[in-house]
């Protein structure tokens, strides 16, 4: 299972990058048609822009919860590595709490949306609306690996690389 949400979570970096990428083109082109004369004004690259957008700040959400570094406030000083397991423990069950409403509600939203099409771009507004479930459980998916790890330092105590996560603006996500 490690190695599959290991592979996971590398698609949704590359994802996340080709997302902001892709995002950069309609956008670019809506500058330049409205500031220039140059191009058309051209409406569908504000309908491309709003989902790229949205499927960008879903992506990086999924990969905050895996790299810790969403939902997550430091309001407690440093304690013992169980107790700040513990305190794990309790930040990630709202996670997964939060991550079922999304689940339910995005396939609720999902069927809501199953024969709609964009308004100018005709396409099936099921490839947008289909973002909050698949958030949802991977949110389920990574917040499970991540209570399992802590609910272990807290039965059995801290490992040899059982650090509390670094977040290290060099690693993680492409963006």
């Amino acid at each position: 299972m490690r190695k599959f949400l290991d592979s996971y979570y590398r698609v949704l970096n590359v994802l996340l990058g080709a997302s902001v990428g892709i995002l950069i083109v309609p956008v670019t082109i809506q500058m330049i048609a409205r500031n220039t004369g140059l191009l058309p004004n051209w409406i569908w690259t504000e309908e491309m822009a709003r989902f790229f957008f949205i499927w960008m700040v879903m992506l990086g959400a999924m990969i905050g919860v895996r790299d810790a570094s969403h939902f997550e406030c430091d309001v407690w000083p440093e304690l013992q590595p169980r107790a700040n397991a513990l305190l794990r423990v309790v930040s990630t069950v709202f996670v997964l709490v939060f991550a079922l409403v999304f689940v339910w509600y995005g396939f609720r939203f999902v069927s809501f949306g199953w024969n709609q099409q964009s308004e100018l771009a005709e396409m099936p507004m099921t490839f947008l609306f289909i973002a909050w479930p698949l958030t949802g459980i991977t949110w389920l998916l990574f917040g499970g690996e991540r209570i399992r790890e802590d609910i272990r330092i807290v039965r059995f105590g801290p490992g040899a690389g059982d650090e509390p996560p670094q977040h290290d603006l060099a690693k993680g996500s492409v963006v």
